[in-house]
């Protein structure tokens, strides 16, 4: 979710703005979130619990019609070969896919 988002679910005129923005973030610093930009310049926030860590980062699909955000399976990043270039070695990897999912496809 993305701070808009999580804002649209609070009560109106009882959640400063700014302070909800610094708890997303001493949250994603602590390791309770997520944070995340899919290329669209919105920081989004995914909990992290029991079944997903820190560590366990996973490719998003990003819908550019509606805006959606679904989580992908893992992916898997080699070279054709097989093995991945030693330069790319313990590199930090951000896949985004977009495009538009199946509702914006039917409607």
């Amino acid at each position: 979710m993305s701070h808009e988002q999580i804002m649209s679910k609070l009560p109106e005129g009882i959640h400063d703005r700014a302070s909800i923005w610094r708890i997303l973030s001493d949250l994603s610093d602590t390791g309770l979130l997520r944070r995340m930009d899919l290329g669209d310049r919105v920081w989004r926030y995914e909990l992290l619990d029991a079944c997903r860590a820190v560590t366990d980062d996973h490719a998003h699909f990003f819908c550019e019609k509606c805006g959606t955000v679904s989580c992908l399976p893992p992916l898997e990043i080699r070279e054709r070969g097989g093995e991945l270039p030693t330069v790319l070695r313990g590199a930090n990897f951000q896949v985004r896919v977009a495009g538009s999912c199946s509702d914006c496809v039917a409607g």
